[in-house]
This record gives structure tokens, C-alpha cells and sequence, in this order.
């Protein structure tokens, strides 16, 4: 009897182990996961670009004249005052050296002009003689009429010689005057460099606004042309930001928008608003070969002057640009949204396991999405859900 109670009793033993290890062979270890809280805050959907601050009013100064400019009077960074201060000396050009043919050329030219005008001497003199007679003659006519000697109709035609023969020598006086400008013409292209005058004609260019010298284009000595740029000046502390970003970006953004600026060197971030969305685009190659079309945003800063004082001219900067914001809002992490046919959902941790929910998206930025409907605040959801995740597997917070 004692036999087979032992018997019972190892019998028992064996099957309560045999289905010991049956439910641990069977039996799913919990999924490691990381869970995120539901809760409500602050939401900002931003546009980020690149930018460059630039001299909102930027003042060119050119050669007015062709010439040699002498080396600048001033050097960058200069205080410069509009009207007074002297940005460049400019010497008007000087002839240039003749070769054998052209002095040549040019002294046939000479004596062709002096031919010429003896020439218009001589026929002035021929017109003074004709004149003379014709005076003479109308004269004599005139005389001969008074006493009745003679007809009026040769007193006419006396009348109408003199007039010829005066306007024939204002004619002669005019062809002389054109042949002594052609002489001096044809003289001064004679002339070369040694024979033109010292520095009287020198030419100061003054500063065309008060500011800073910001770069100097021809600093030594060189020719130049009409309309080289020189240099240019404008006010260091009077800054603006401007942006190129992608038209379907621009078109979401209106003038008065905030924008956070970042990474510009200082230790707090500044703040800018939009000023102006230029209306025009333009096509831009980006860096992986991609034609895009561009839109230039320029942005007025709204701090203190003196948090941006390090800031000059073509400084880059990084730009938040707040397309929305508000308060209060849910929010959850990309990281926790997956597509579940044409629905967003999530996996909840309830009750250890992990469950499917379908939720409702609204704005969204590049680390959370707005919760329309599907979650309320103090929800946990699995962030990053692997392959392994499904709906009613169980889990444990790694």
C-alpha cells in the first residue's frame, strides 16, 4: 500500500514538472520596448534655411571717367562722411602712343588741313573782292536812278548782286572757321602723353554716403573704365537677413512671420521677422544636382542692436521660420505613428500588451505630430515599434 502511494505521489511529481516546462517551452517572453507619455504643450511648425545677412543700403562707388585711379585714400573699415570724405583719385586717360603709320597718317592729315585752310582764306578774300565791286556797282546804280539816268530795274538787279555777293562771304567766313577746327584736330591727334598737362585735371571722387568702407574692389594704382566699381560703403549695425527657400515653402510663409535665429555664433538665439517674399523665383542647382526653384525672403531683425553687434556684413546664419504655433496641444512622436491602411495609428501600452489604435494627425513638424482624436494625455505609446510588435503582443518597458 505504501509502494503505491509512493508511486502516485512520483507520478504526480513527473507530470506537474512535465507540464512546467510544456508552459515555459510555449510561453512568449515580454517585447522590450521604449514607451513616450501623451501629454500637451507648446507646438511650433517651422520652415529652417540657410541664410546671409547683408547692409540693407548698399552704396557702389565707380570711375565717372576713363582713366588711372590712384592707389585709395582710405582702407576697409574707414568712417567715410557723404560729400566730404575722398574714396578716389581719378587721372583722366592720356593719349596713347602712335606707331610709324598712324603719326604718319596723322601728319598728312595736318598738312592736308592747312592746304585747306589756305584754301578757305584765299576764297574768303575772293568773296570780300566781289563784294566790294557789287557794293560799287549797286552804288553807282543807285546815283544814276536819282538823277534819271537810269532804270529802276538796273538798281534791282544791283540790289540783288550785293546780296549775293554778302551771303557769299558769310559763307567763305564759315568754311574758314570749319578749316581751322579741322587743323586743330588734326593736330591734337599729334599730340602724345608728353605733350598733355600736369595733375590740374585730376578728378576726387567723395563718398556718396556716410559709413564704413565694407571692401575696396581697385586698391592700387590701375586704368579703369567708366562705371569700374571702386569700391563699396554702407552701415555695419544696419542689417537684414535674406533666405533663398523652396517656393513651395515660400508660398506658406506671409510677410510679418516670425523666424528664430540660430547659429550665427552668439550664445542666445535672436529673433527676425519676415519684411518682404520677393515675387519672382528662380531656377537653383542644389548639391545633388537637382534643379529647384528658389525664392529670396528678406527678414528685419527685432531684438536689441546690441545682442547681434558681433554681426556684419554676409555673416550666415540659420533660420526657424514659425509657420504655426499654439499652446496646449497633444502632440506624439513620428517615431510612434505608422501608416495601418489609409489610417494613422499607434501601439498603447494597456495592461502590459501591446494594442493597435487608429488616431487622427494634424500639423506636423519634424519631431512630433498634432492628435486630433484616438489618444488623450497620459497615454503611453511604444515609440520606434519594431517587426516583432503586434496587436496584443506582450511588452515591458526597456
Amino acid at each position: 500500500m505504501a509502494l503505491k502511494a509512493r508511486t502516485v505521489l512520483f507520478g504526480g511529481l513527473g507530470l506537474a514538472l512535465v507540464a512546467a516546462l510544456g508552459y515555459v517551452a510555449v510561453r512568449s517572453e515580454p517585447a522590450a520596448v521604449d514607451l513616450h507619455e501623451i501629454t500637451k504643450g507648446r507646438m511650433q511648425v517651422t520652415v529652417n534655411a540657410d541664410g546671409k545677412t547683408r547692409i540693407r543700403e548698399l552704396f557702389d562707388v565707380a570711375a565717372p571717367i576713363a582713366g588711372t585711379v590712384q592707389r585709395a585714400p582710405v582702407r576697409v573699415g574707414d568712417l567715410v562722411v557723404k560729400d566730404e570724405t575722398v574714396v578716389a583719385v581719378v587721372e583722366p586717360g592720356s593719349s596713347n602712343l602712335l606707331d610709324a603709320r598712324t603719326r604718319m597718317q596723322a601728319e598728312a592729315a595736318v598738312r592736308e588741313a592747312e592746304a585747306a585752310l589756305h584754301l578757305a582764306r584765299s576764297r574768303l578774300r575772293e568773296a570780300g573782292e566781289d563784294l566790294a565791286l557789287a557794293q560799287s556797282e549797286h552804288d553807282r546804280a543807285k546815283t544814276l536812278v536819282e538823277r534819271g539816268a537810269a532804270s529802276a530795274t538796273r538798281l534791282e538787279y544791283a540790289e540783288q548782286t550785293l546780296n549775293i555777293k554778302q551771303a557769299s562771304e558769310s559763307a567763305a567766313i564759315s568754311a574758314l572757321e570749319m578749316r581751322k577746327s579741322a587743323l586743330d584736330r588734326a593736330r591734337a591727334a599729334l599730340l602724345g602723353p608728353d605733350d598733355e598737362g600736369g595733375t590740374d585735371g585730376w578728378l576726387e571722387v567723395t563718398a556718396p554716403a556716410t559709413g564704413h568702407v565694407l571692401h575696396i574692389d581697385v586698391l592700387s594704382e590701375r586704368p579703369v573704365l567708366p562705371g569700374t566699381k571702386l569700391m563699396s560703403i554702407g552701415q555695419p549695425g544696419d542689417l537684414e537677413i535674406v533666405a533663398d527657400l523652396l517656393s513651395a515653402d515660400a508660398v506658406r510663409l506671409k510677410p510679418g512671420a516670425r523666424a528664430i535665429v540660430e547659429r550665427w555664433g552668439g550664445p542666445e538665439a535672436l529673433e527676425a521677422r519676415i519684411s518682404k517674399i520677393e515675387p519672382s523665383a528662380y531656377t537653383k542647382v542644389s548639391a545633388l544636382g537637382i534643379e529647384e526653384q528658389r525664392v529670396d525672403v528678406v527678414f528685419d531683425f527685432t531684438g536689441e542692436p546690441g545682442a547681434r553687434a558681433e554681426l556684419g556684413d554676409g555673416f550666415a546664419v540659420f533660420l526657424r521660420i514659425v509657420e504655426w504655433e499654439a499652446e496646449d496641444v497633444l502632440t506624439v512622436p513620428l517615431g510612434a505613428v505608422f501608416r495601418l491602411g489609409a489610417d494613422w495609428a499607434v501601439f498603447v501600452a494597456e495592461d502590459g500588451m501591446a494594442r493597435t489604435r487608429t488616431i487622427s494627425l494634424g500639423r506636423r513638424n519634424g519631431a512630433v505630430a498634432q492628435v486630433l482624436d484616438g489618444l488623450v494625455a497620459g497615454e503611453r505609446v511604444i515609440t520606434h515599434p519594431s517587426d516583432d510588435i503586434a496587436d496584443g503582443t506582450p511588452i515591458t518597458e526597456r
